[in-house]
Protein backbone atom coordinates (compact mmCIF):
# COMPACT_ATOMS: atom_id res chain seq x y z
CA UNK A 1 0.00 0.00 0.00
CA UNK A 2 1.34 3.39 -1.01
CA UNK A 3 2.27 5.77 1.76
CA UNK A 4 0.55 9.14 1.95
CA UNK A 5 3.80 10.90 0.96
CA UNK A 6 4.24 8.82 -2.20
CA UNK A 7 0.58 9.27 -3.08
CA UNK A 8 0.89 13.04 -2.81
CA UNK A 9 4.05 13.01 -4.96
CA UNK A 10 2.40 10.85 -7.61
CA UNK A 11 -0.72 13.01 -7.72
CA UNK A 12 1.35 16.19 -7.92
CA UNK A 13 3.56 14.87 -10.72
CA UNK A 14 0.51 13.57 -12.57
CA UNK A 15 -1.18 16.93 -12.29
CA UNK A 16 1.94 18.73 -13.53
CA UNK A 17 2.29 16.31 -16.43
CA UNK A 18 -1.33 16.69 -17.54
CA UNK A 19 -1.74 20.43 -16.97
CA UNK A 20 1.79 21.69 -17.79
CA UNK A 21 3.97 19.23 -19.71
CA UNK A 22 1.35 17.91 -22.15
CA UNK A 23 -0.05 21.35 -23.15
CA UNK A 24 3.44 22.74 -23.68
CA UNK A 25 4.38 19.69 -25.75
CA UNK A 26 1.27 20.16 -27.91
CA UNK A 27 2.12 23.84 -28.43
CA UNK A 28 5.68 22.90 -29.40
CA UNK A 29 4.41 20.24 -31.80
CA UNK A 30 1.83 22.57 -33.36
CA UNK A 31 4.49 25.21 -34.01
CA UNK A 32 6.04 22.96 -36.69
CA UNK A 33 2.80 22.31 -38.59
CA UNK A 34 1.44 24.15 -41.64
CA UNK A 35 -1.47 26.56 -41.08
CA UNK A 36 -4.82 25.64 -42.63
CA UNK A 37 -8.05 27.65 -42.64
CA UNK A 38 -10.28 24.61 -42.03
CA UNK A 39 -8.18 22.28 -39.87
CA UNK A 40 -6.00 24.99 -38.23
CA UNK A 41 -2.80 22.91 -38.41
CA UNK A 42 -1.93 20.21 -40.92
CA UNK A 43 1.06 18.36 -42.40
CA UNK A 44 3.77 18.83 -43.61
CA UNK A 45 6.12 20.02 -40.92
CA UNK A 46 7.75 23.39 -41.55
CA UNK A 47 9.76 26.16 -39.88
CA UNK A 48 7.73 28.96 -41.49
CA UNK A 49 6.13 29.86 -38.15
CA UNK A 50 9.51 30.52 -36.57
CA UNK A 51 10.72 32.51 -39.58
CA UNK A 52 7.74 34.89 -39.16
CA UNK A 53 8.74 35.57 -35.57
CA UNK A 54 11.80 37.49 -36.78
CA UNK A 55 9.89 39.75 -39.14
CA UNK A 56 10.38 43.46 -38.47
CA UNK A 57 6.81 44.08 -37.33
CA UNK A 58 7.03 41.46 -34.59
CA UNK A 59 10.49 42.61 -33.52
CA UNK A 60 8.95 46.05 -32.99
CA UNK A 61 6.15 44.52 -30.92
CA UNK A 62 8.71 42.64 -28.84
CA UNK A 63 10.73 45.78 -28.17
CA UNK A 64 7.59 47.74 -27.33
CA UNK A 65 6.40 44.99 -24.99
CA UNK A 66 9.83 44.78 -23.41
CA UNK A 67 9.83 48.55 -22.83
CA UNK A 68 6.33 48.68 -21.30
CA UNK A 69 7.02 45.68 -19.06
CA UNK A 70 10.38 47.08 -17.94
CA UNK A 71 8.88 50.47 -17.06
CA UNK A 72 6.05 48.80 -15.14
CA UNK A 73 8.57 46.62 -13.28
CA UNK A 74 10.74 49.62 -12.39
CA UNK A 75 7.74 51.57 -11.06
CA UNK A 76 6.61 48.56 -9.03
CA UNK A 77 10.11 48.30 -7.55
CA UNK A 78 10.28 52.02 -6.72
CA UNK A 79 6.87 51.85 -5.04
CA UNK A 80 7.17 48.39 -3.54
CA UNK A 81 10.61 48.76 -1.94
CA UNK A 82 9.75 51.59 0.49
CA UNK A 83 6.28 50.12 1.05
CA UNK A 84 7.74 46.73 2.02
CA UNK A 85 10.31 48.49 4.22
CA UNK A 86 7.57 50.34 6.10
CA UNK A 87 5.46 47.20 6.49
CA UNK A 88 8.44 45.30 7.89
CA UNK A 89 8.61 47.80 10.78
CA UNK A 90 5.16 46.87 12.07
CA UNK A 91 4.47 44.06 14.48
CA UNK A 92 3.71 40.65 12.88
CA UNK A 93 0.00 40.94 13.67
CA UNK A 94 -0.37 44.43 12.22
CA UNK A 95 1.78 43.51 9.23
CA UNK A 96 -0.39 40.49 8.44
CA UNK A 97 -3.53 42.62 8.66
CA UNK A 98 -2.06 45.17 6.27
CA UNK A 99 -1.02 42.41 3.87
CA UNK A 100 -4.56 41.06 3.86
CA UNK A 101 -5.87 44.56 3.10
CA UNK A 102 -3.36 44.84 0.26
CA UNK A 103 -4.53 41.52 -1.19
CA UNK A 104 -8.26 42.32 -0.89
CA UNK A 105 -8.53 43.58 -4.51
CA UNK A 106 -7.42 40.13 -5.68
CA UNK A 107 -10.72 38.76 -4.46
CA UNK A 108 -12.17 40.47 -7.54
CA UNK A 109 -11.36 39.24 -11.02
CA UNK A 110 -8.48 41.16 -12.60
CA UNK A 111 -10.52 41.74 -15.77
CA UNK A 112 -13.18 43.57 -13.76
CA UNK A 113 -10.51 45.63 -12.01
CA UNK A 114 -9.02 46.55 -15.38
CA UNK A 115 -12.39 47.87 -16.54
CA UNK A 116 -12.53 49.87 -13.30
CA UNK A 117 -9.22 51.47 -14.25
CA UNK A 118 -10.76 52.39 -17.59
CA UNK A 119 -13.51 54.25 -15.74
CA UNK A 120 -10.97 56.03 -13.54
CA UNK A 121 -8.76 57.15 -16.45
CA UNK A 122 -11.57 58.07 -18.85
CA UNK A 123 -12.29 61.63 -19.94
CA UNK A 124 -15.25 61.64 -17.57
CA UNK A 125 -13.46 59.49 -15.00
CA UNK A 126 -12.51 60.25 -11.44
CA UNK A 127 -9.12 61.80 -12.20
CA UNK A 128 -10.32 64.16 -14.91
CA UNK A 129 -13.43 65.07 -12.93
CA UNK A 130 -11.33 65.90 -9.87
CA UNK A 131 -8.77 67.94 -11.83
CA UNK A 132 -11.47 69.85 -13.68
CA UNK A 133 -13.37 70.51 -10.47
CA UNK A 134 -10.21 71.83 -8.79
CA UNK A 135 -9.49 74.09 -11.75
CA UNK A 136 -6.10 72.51 -12.39
CA UNK A 137 -6.92 71.70 -16.03
CA UNK A 138 -9.28 73.33 -18.54
CA UNK A 139 -10.07 70.23 -20.60
CA UNK A 140 -9.96 66.48 -19.88
CA UNK A 141 -6.64 64.72 -20.20
CA UNK A 142 -6.36 61.96 -22.79
CA UNK A 143 -5.06 59.11 -20.64
CA UNK A 144 -6.90 56.12 -22.08
CA UNK A 145 -5.54 54.14 -25.06
CA UNK A 146 -1.97 55.24 -24.37
CA UNK A 147 1.19 53.61 -23.07
CA UNK A 148 0.56 55.43 -19.79
CA UNK A 149 -2.75 53.62 -19.32
CA UNK A 150 -1.18 50.23 -20.03
CA UNK A 151 1.68 50.86 -17.59
CA UNK A 152 -0.81 52.15 -14.99
CA UNK A 153 -2.85 48.95 -15.33
CA UNK A 154 0.19 46.68 -15.13
CA UNK A 155 1.51 48.45 -12.04
CA UNK A 156 -1.88 48.34 -10.32
CA UNK A 157 -2.32 44.61 -10.96
CA UNK A 158 1.25 43.45 -10.34
CA UNK A 159 2.44 45.70 -7.50
CA UNK A 160 1.52 43.21 -4.71
CA UNK A 161 3.69 40.59 -6.41
CA UNK A 162 6.64 42.92 -5.96
CA UNK A 163 5.82 43.72 -2.34
CA UNK A 164 5.47 40.15 -1.05
CA UNK A 165 9.03 38.86 -1.81
CA UNK A 166 10.49 42.18 -0.65
CA UNK A 167 8.73 41.89 2.70
CA UNK A 168 10.15 38.40 3.10
CA UNK A 169 13.67 39.76 2.49
CA UNK A 170 13.21 42.65 4.91
CA UNK A 171 11.97 40.28 7.62
CA UNK A 172 15.21 38.28 7.34
CA UNK A 173 17.34 41.42 7.61
CA UNK A 174 19.13 41.60 10.95
CA UNK A 175 18.49 44.79 12.91
CA UNK A 176 21.96 44.44 14.45
CA UNK A 177 23.54 45.23 11.09
CA UNK A 178 21.55 48.44 10.84
CA UNK A 179 22.53 49.44 14.36
CA UNK A 180 26.19 48.68 13.61
CA UNK A 181 26.03 50.84 10.48
CA UNK A 182 24.55 53.71 12.49
CA UNK A 183 27.28 53.33 15.09
CA UNK A 184 29.82 53.61 12.28
CA UNK A 185 28.10 56.87 11.24
CA UNK A 186 26.83 55.49 7.95
CA UNK A 187 24.40 57.84 6.26
CA UNK A 188 20.94 56.75 5.13
CA UNK A 189 22.21 56.49 1.54
CA UNK A 190 25.17 54.34 2.61
CA UNK A 191 22.89 52.04 4.61
CA UNK A 192 20.61 51.73 1.59
CA UNK A 193 23.49 51.06 -0.81
CA UNK A 194 25.64 48.73 1.29
CA UNK A 195 23.09 46.98 3.51
CA UNK A 196 19.48 47.17 2.38
CA UNK A 197 19.94 46.64 -1.37
CA UNK A 198 22.58 43.86 -1.22
CA UNK A 199 20.84 41.90 1.54
CA UNK A 200 17.38 42.24 -0.01
CA UNK A 201 18.63 41.46 -3.52
CA UNK A 202 16.97 38.00 -3.56
CA UNK A 203 13.61 39.68 -2.93
CA UNK A 204 14.35 42.35 -5.54
CA UNK A 205 15.25 39.75 -8.15
CA UNK A 206 12.25 37.57 -7.31
CA UNK A 207 9.89 40.54 -7.37
CA UNK A 208 11.22 41.78 -10.72
CA UNK A 209 10.81 38.32 -12.22
CA UNK A 210 7.29 37.87 -10.88
CA UNK A 211 6.27 41.26 -12.27
CA UNK A 212 8.22 41.47 -15.53
CA UNK A 213 7.47 38.06 -17.02
CA UNK A 214 3.67 38.11 -16.59
CA UNK A 215 3.53 41.75 -17.72
CA UNK A 216 4.68 40.77 -21.20
CA UNK A 217 1.71 38.44 -21.65
CA UNK A 218 -1.19 40.39 -20.10
CA UNK A 219 -2.97 40.98 -23.39
CA UNK A 220 -6.29 41.98 -21.82
CA UNK A 221 -4.66 44.97 -20.10
CA UNK A 222 -3.31 46.24 -23.43
CA UNK A 223 -6.63 45.49 -25.18
CA UNK A 224 -8.78 47.37 -22.67
CA UNK A 225 -6.48 50.25 -21.71
CA UNK A 226 -4.20 50.58 -24.73
CA UNK A 227 -6.51 49.79 -27.62
CA UNK A 228 -4.68 49.21 -30.88
CA UNK A 229 -1.85 51.61 -30.04
CA UNK A 230 -0.09 49.58 -27.33
CA UNK A 231 0.55 45.88 -27.86
CA UNK A 232 2.15 43.27 -25.65
CA UNK A 233 3.47 39.92 -26.81
CA UNK A 234 0.37 38.31 -25.39
CA UNK A 235 -1.76 40.34 -27.82
CA UNK A 236 0.10 38.90 -30.82
CA UNK A 237 -0.35 35.34 -29.58
CA UNK A 238 -4.03 35.87 -28.76
CA UNK A 239 -4.72 37.38 -32.18
CA UNK A 240 -3.01 34.52 -33.99
CA UNK A 241 -5.13 31.93 -32.21
CA UNK A 242 -8.50 33.70 -32.07
CA UNK A 243 -8.52 36.20 -34.94
CA UNK A 244 -6.11 35.16 -37.69
CA UNK A 245 -6.45 31.48 -36.72
CA UNK A 246 -2.84 30.79 -37.62
CA UNK A 247 -2.22 28.27 -34.86
CA UNK A 248 1.28 27.18 -35.99
CA UNK A 249 2.56 30.77 -35.95
CA UNK A 250 0.81 31.47 -32.63
CA UNK A 251 2.44 28.36 -31.20
CA UNK A 252 5.85 29.31 -32.63
CA UNK A 253 5.51 32.76 -31.08
CA UNK A 254 4.54 31.18 -27.76
CA UNK A 255 7.56 28.86 -27.84
CA UNK A 256 9.83 31.78 -28.71
CA UNK A 257 8.41 33.77 -25.78
CA UNK A 258 9.02 30.83 -23.44
CA UNK A 259 12.63 30.60 -24.63
CA UNK A 260 13.14 34.36 -24.18
CA UNK A 261 11.69 34.22 -20.67
CA UNK A 262 13.88 31.23 -19.88
CA UNK A 263 16.96 33.18 -20.97
CA UNK A 264 15.85 36.11 -18.83
CA UNK A 265 15.40 33.80 -15.86
CA UNK A 266 18.90 32.47 -16.40
CA UNK A 267 20.27 36.02 -16.68
CA UNK A 268 18.54 37.10 -13.48
CA UNK A 269 19.76 33.96 -11.73
CA UNK A 270 23.35 34.67 -12.74
CA UNK A 271 23.00 38.32 -11.74
CA UNK A 272 21.55 37.35 -8.38
CA UNK A 273 24.39 34.92 -7.71
CA UNK A 274 26.89 37.62 -8.65
CA UNK A 275 25.23 40.16 -6.33
CA UNK A 276 25.23 37.65 -3.48
CA UNK A 277 28.96 36.99 -4.02
CA UNK A 278 30.01 40.60 -4.55
CA UNK A 279 27.39 42.52 -2.59
CA UNK A 280 28.42 41.54 0.92
CA UNK A 281 28.99 44.16 3.57
CA UNK A 282 32.17 46.16 3.21
CA UNK A 283 33.09 47.60 6.60
CA UNK A 284 35.56 50.00 5.06
CA UNK A 285 32.84 51.40 2.79
CA UNK A 286 30.71 52.09 5.83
Amino acid sequence: MLSFRRLVIILTLSWMAIMVVVPHFLVLLTSFFTPDSQHLAVWPLTLDGYSKVFQAIYIDVFLSSLWLSAIATLICLLLGFPFAFILSKFSPTTRNILLVVMMLPFWTNSLIRTYAIKIILGKKGLINTGLLGAGIIDEPLNMLYTDFAVIFGLVYILLPFMVLPLISSFEKLSSELIEAAKDLRASAWQRLRYIYIPLTSPGIVAGCLIVFLPAMGMFYVADILGGATSLLLGNVIKNQFLVVRDWPFGSAFSVSLIIIMGLMLLLYYKANRYVQRQGGLDDESL
